[in-house]
């Protein structure tokens, strides 16, 4: 059943439509019942549907909860994604009308960041410590959030001069690399729609009706697509919640949901999460903003109890007062450890906590045990394992020769006697004379350029041109997994991990990491062959899928049936919940940070604040420490200014103590 307000929302599917959904609301209901409105009552296509979201895990709970309303074959003909994949399926199709071929290289931060420091050495023309080059950063990712084209470069106001011709060079060097990076594909996106309105013109005619989920966090590259694609139906619908915009230092622009231009406007009001104590002080809390939308949460629960508050002397005491309690809910209230989640405001703030959990006695089966099983949410992802980067960088090179990052990561592994400064002569030369490096290698290999000062190089690199070749050829017959382990073999990688790691462990681990590739290269295949819409089966959009999961992933809050208490920082909680919460460190220069003065950057905090309150569903507990470490000293603090703000009639004071 739908409230009256997401009936609503459901029926409304003509015109520009903005739902206010507000925390715990429901809004992923909302927009699967409209799908599935569309579909079944109003008989759309279902392949004239487009759902954008931003992460993968978003958008693969959409697709469940469609499927489960109007069946799977229906629900694979909707488009539900993320923005880069939706931009990374338009690109594979039509990037050649940009300039570039169809199996491009996509690059992640990483990737980038070496080719800038290089141009940045060559603009600077010295090999030595570069000056920081954070102002420089800060203006390339401004560059990307607001979709700025090639073309449109020279005429925007920059920086600085460096920053301008660092951006010109990046464009050119990637086009140089046929490799684009994840921040651009957005960009080249909306190049495409802009610079070819035929192209524009069949998506629009293909997806008459868009959906946005979380537009709160959209940057002004994401708001630009979504208007080209809507420009011709304007059936939008944009859900979202002003109240819940915290993502302002990555480029999301609050104005984009304040000041939609709105047909009908939509507010869901009613909370499925939270105790009515909880909502009234997240009401009082961002009722502070100015800049919002009007609204308020509200429950048909009845039960409640009070948020528990304490201050503790230290950080050190805060962190066991918490601690204490997490153990008083176990043993007594019965809960789960994971039933329970600890936030923060920065991770910095997370070390006392983890060693109070590490150090925490506590009676299980009628015998005491030290340790409560914990994670922080996050961590290194598969992806990010140097062993995973090896060979997606072999995959990479394989299925796109110009991308010389890759080749330079795996041209000597294993090691064949190419020196660095072999390979820097060689990458000056391919600058200077405008010559791909893997053109320079193939000219090597077949003895058509000498490499007087680097004799024992010639054998290495003739080898690994072979490989290169040969695995091209394989790559091109299926199953594709049996060339990755011919690969494999061929460079002998299991005795590459054994003279490079020492620890037997750790080769086991990174041994089982590489079948583990393995093992998702097979299952890329059988997901492929299995789809109602299948793509063609190819290692470049192997590849690409992979580097996309990797770039939108919200990491897995924990594997199933995983007990574990659960640290996070405020804003990695967005989206979450959870039976009982804890946000720590709630003193001024904390929270708010110190680095948010400006007015518009108290009400980003503040609405930080109430995230992590609208997380939890029956119990909230807030501390604070009298005292915190800074660079050694112990230096007094004082309550952060949101505490204030909420109804001392909602709040229990409690002592920090509670075990002996």
């Amino acid at each position: 059943m739908l409230n009256p307000n997401q009936d609503q929302a459901v029926r409304q599917v003509k015109g520009r439509v903005l739902v206010l959904a507000g925390a715990g609301s429901g809004k992923t209901r909302v927009i699967t019942h409209r799908i599935a409105h569309l579909v079944h009552n109003l008989g759309e296509d279902p392949r004239s549907i487009l759902g954008l979201t931003f992460t993968n895990k978003a958008a693969a709970e959409m697709r469940h909860r469609v499927e489960s309303l109007i069946g799977g074959k229906e629900a694979k003909m909707v488009t539900l994604c993320t923005f880069h994949s939706f931009c990374m399926h338009v690109l594979r199709k039509e990037i050649e009308k940009l300039g570039y071929t169809r199996d491009f290289s996509l690059y992640d931060e990483r990737d980038l960041q070496r080719i800038i420091t290089q141009i940045a050495r060559e603009l600077l023309g010295h090999d030595g410590e570069l000056p920081s080059l954070a102002p420089t950063l800060a203006a390339l990712a401004e560059a990307s959030q607001h979709a700025v084209l090639e073309k449109e470069a020279k005429g925007r106001t920059w920086h600085d001069q460096f920053s301008q011709d660092l951006y010109i060079r990046l464009q050119s060097t990637l086009r140089a690399y046929n490799a684009v990076s994840f921040d651009s594909l957005i960009t080249l996106a909306i190049s495409l729609f802009e610079e070819h309105p035929d192209v524009l013109d069949r998506y629009q005619e293909r997806f008459r009706y868009l959906m946005i989920d979380e537009y709160q966090d959209t940057n002004p590259a994401q708001f630009r697509l979504a208007e080209l694609l809507a420009d011709k139906y304007q059936n939008l619908c944009v859900v979202g919640d002003d109240d819940q915009s915290i993502y302002g230092w990555r480029g999301a622009e609050v104005k984009h949901i304040l000041h939609f231009r709105a047909d009908h406007i939509i507010k869901l009001e009613q909370n499925y999460r939270s105790s009515p104590t909880i909502l009234s002080a997240a009401n009082a809390v961002i009722g502070h903003n100015q800049n919002r939308h009007n609204k308020k949460l509200w429950t048909a629960e009845s039960a409640a109890e009070p948020i528990e508050i304490f201050h503790a002397q230290t950080e050190a005491e805060e962190a066991q007062a918490v601690v204490d309690r997490i153990i008083v809910n176990k043993q007594e209230k019965n809960l789960k450890w994971s039933d329970m989640a600890i936030l923060y405001r920065s991770n910095a703030l997370s070390r006392h906590l983890e060693l109070a959990l590490m150090q925490a006695p506590w009676q299980k089966d009628g015998r005491w045990v030290r340790g409560i099983p914990y994670e922080v949410f996050g961590g290194l992802e598969f992806t990010e394992r140097s062993e995973i980067k090896d060979l997606l960088a072999y995959l990479r090179t394989i299925a796109n020769v110009k991308d010389q990052e890759a080749i330079l990561r795996i041209i000597n592994l294993p090691r064949r006697g190419i020196s660095d400064n072999c390979l820097d002569e060689l990458t000056q030369e391919n600058r200077s004379l405008g010559i791909d490096l893997w053109d320079l290698l193939i000219e090597v290999a077949e003895g058509r350029k000498d490499l007087p000062k680097h004799p024992k190089a010639v054998l290495g690199i003739r080898s690994f041109v072979d490989i290169v070749k040969t695995a091209q050829i394989r790559f091109q017959k299926r199953p594709l997994k049996d060339t990755l382990i011919w690969l494999l073999e061929k460079i002998d990688y299991k005795k590459a991990i054994q003279d490079e790691v020492k620890s037997e462990k750790m080769r086991e681990f990174k041994w089982e990491n590489v079948q583990e590739c393995v093992n998702a290269l097979a299952q890329y295949e059988e997901e492929m062959q299995t789809a109602d819409t299948p793509e063609e089966i190819t290692l470049q959009h192997f590849i690409a899928n992979t580097t996309l999961a990797r770039q939108t992933m919200q990491p897995k809050i924990k594997k199933q049936n995983e007990d574990k208490v659960q640290l996070m920082t405020l804003h990695s909680a967005k989206g979450l919940e959870f039976p009982n919460v804890f946000i720590v460190g709630l003193e001024d220069h904390i929270l708010p940070h110190e680095k948010s003065a400006a007015e518009t950057g108290i009400e980003e905090e503040r609405r930080l604040f109430y995230v992590g309150i609208t997380r939890a569903r029956k119990h909230l507990t807030l501390s604070m420490a009298r005292a915190r470490m800074r660079m050694g000293k112990a230096e007094p603090t004082n309550p952060s200014r949101f505490l204030f703000e909420i109804p001392k009639a909602l709040l229990k004071a409690v002592p920090a103590k509670v075990l002996s």
